[in-house]
């Protein structure tokens, strides 16, 4: 088997007759045919009849993509399809005669094979997709995997389904949804309550929303009897409260909180993230504060690459030494906010409403605005623009970024590194933020820091980050809220699953807290993304101009 790659790069091409006619010319007609049609058996049998048969080639070869048509074939058909030998029969026979025709198998090859064995002998297509590599050379993939772990699933072993986890992980593999579904159900029939538990935090930060199947799998296990036999009645509050805060916000993850039967509903939350079951508040969940570091840190490398070191390392020292901003201002994107018109130009008064709401909305408290230092000599030249400026910079609400600085750089890293709001409609695509585009955690961070807006009458409208987010929560109190898949997109037609120990709910409205701050309760949450709702019947703004660079 080891030599198969190099036996069919040795082989010579057999040159086809003019038109195409001969054995392999009617097979390959054929297994086209029948992968159009999904017809395994046909395809089976005509394999069959050119091999041994009455008119059999002695020497028939099979291109390799033809050999993984039929085993894909193969890996698809019901076994129903094949009452005299099962569909892996089929499989391996047609695998043979590719190792013995010289051909290479590919990873689909081995995979379909696999995909075939599993229902009949899990641990054959195991032990397949195990050693794909050191056989063959080839990587597995998520898809190798798949069939192997849903075979595992349905015979109830949930020591052999961890070893295939254990597999994929040592493989650089991560399982998704189906996979963490059936690691799940595996897990919660053999009642290996904190196995359940570890996977329910692998779903949460694998998906956003649930499929029906995994939401029946979730109900399953918490309407068990090992579900509620789960938990502690004792554990330390603070404990469980400093962690949600290091957490982002929406989990603990400190094991199950409580013991007793659980109460599994399927509700609606309001506009405001009340659940219509439990009454409890769900969070708007950040990155924690290992992600927030981590991301502050690229930020800040990458800045330091690109800019002049000591002008950015100049302005790290500023912040350090100035942390008490809830808002940063993109000052650029605001003032040439829907300017490009004939009389348009960099609006002052545009940006100076926006400076106002905030103060309005957080007790005069000054937010910091980032503009280029050009930018600013040029407003300064107008006497009408000068006092404003000097009253902001007298204020502590204005830093200049330098000549040759891009003011992206400043504005990102102030809001990453004080944790707090970001007041701008850029939506960060350009080619800065495709450097940041790789990690896990920057949408998930501008979703819950960046706040949008538009104008009324001259009146800035600030249009908040949502007041919670539709992703798997885990209360304080042990409690969790899932969400369904809503294929029409609308979050008020959406289902959770709102899972409660009986009897032991949060009171209504009670505020749960994302890193460290109390949601909806004083002006400092702004700093974690608690706000307003962005009306239904409201339009999403234009994004500005924003380009200041020397």
């Amino acid at each position: 088997m080891a030599t198969a790659a190099a036996a069919a790069a040795a082989t010579p091409r057999r040159r086809r007759g003019k038109g195409g006619k001969g054995p392999n010319s009617d097979l390959s007609r054929t297994l086209t045919d029948c992968t159009r049609r999904g017809d395994a058996a046909a395809a089976m049998a005509a394999f069959d009849a050119a091999v041994s048969g009455p008119d059999a080639a002695s020497d028939l070869r099979l291109a390799a993509h033809q050999y993984n048509q039929l085993l894909h074939l193969l890996a698809s058909a019901d076994r129903a399809s094949f009452p005299a030998a099962p569909p892996a029969a089929a499989a391996r026979r047609v695998f043979a005669h590719m190792l013995d025709a010289g051909a290479a198998p590919s990873e689909a090859t081995i995979t379909s094979l696999a995909r075939a064995v599993a229902p009949s002998d899990p641990d054959e297509a195991f032990q397949l997709v195990a050693t794909m590599h050191s056989t063959y050379g080839l990587a597995p993939r998520l898809r190798s995997y798949s069939p192997v772990l849903s075979a595992f699933r349905h015979a109830g072993d949930s020591t052999k389904a961890y070893a295939v986890e254990a597999h994929m992980t040592s493989s650089a593999i991560a399982p998704e949804e189906p996979e963490l579904a059936a690691l799940l159900e595996v897990s919660a029939k053999a009642g290996e309550a904190d196995k359940v538990y570890e996977y329910m935090h692998k779903l949460r930060r694998a998906v956003g929303c649930v499929g029906k199947e995994t939401a029946e799998v979730l109900e399953g296990w918490f309407h068990s009897d090992k579900a509620a036999m789960a938990g502690k009645d004792e554990w330390d509050a603070r404990q469980v409260k400093d962690a949600v805060v290091a957490n982002g916000g929406g989990c603990h993850q400190l094991g199950w909180l409580r013991t007793g039967p659980w109460m599994v509903q399927r509700v609606k939350v309001g506009a405001g993230g009340d659940c219509g079951g439990c009454g409890c508040r769900l969070a708007s969940v950040d990155i924690d504060m290992e992600e927030t570091h981590t991301f502050a840190d690229s930020v800040s490398g990458l800045a330091l690459e690109r800019e002049t070191k000591a002008n950015f390392s100049q302005f790290q020292e500023w912040l350090e030494a100035n942390k008490q901003y809830e808002a940063i201002v993109d000052g650029a994107n605001i003032a040439l906010y829907q300017q490009n018109f004939a009389e348009g130009g960099f609006s002052l008064v545009q940006l100076d409403a926006v400076v106002t709401e905030l103060r309005d909305r957080y007790n005069g408290k000054w937010p910091l605005v980032i503009l280029h230092n050009k930018r600013v000599a040029k407003l300064m030249e107008n006497s009408n623009n000068r006092h404003l400026i000097e009253t902001w910079r007298a204020n502590g609400a204005l830093y200049t970024s330098p000549s040759g600085s891009n003011d992206d750089w400043y504005w990102l890293y102030a809001a990453i590194g004080l944790n707090c709001l970001l007041v701008t409609n850029d939506e960060m695509r350009d080619h800065i933020f495709e450097l940041l585009g790789s990690s896990s955690f920057f949408y998930k961070w501008k979703q819950r820091h960046r706040v949008k807006y538009t104008f009324n009458k001259g009146k800035a409208v600030l249009i908040m980050p949502p007041p919670y987010s539709s992703e798997i929560q885990e209360s304080e109190t042990g409690s969790w809220h899932v969400p369904i898949e809503e294929k029409s997109g609308d979050e008020r037609a959406r289902t959770w699953l709102c899972i409660d120990r009986s009897g032991v709910t949060k009171r209504p409205h009670e505020s749960c807290i994302a890193n460290g701050v109390a949601q909806g309760l004083t002006p400092s949450e702004a700093s974690n993304g608690a706000g307003q709702r962005q009306p239904e019947d409201q339009a999403a703004p234009v994004t500005g101009k924003r380009k200041d660079r020397d």
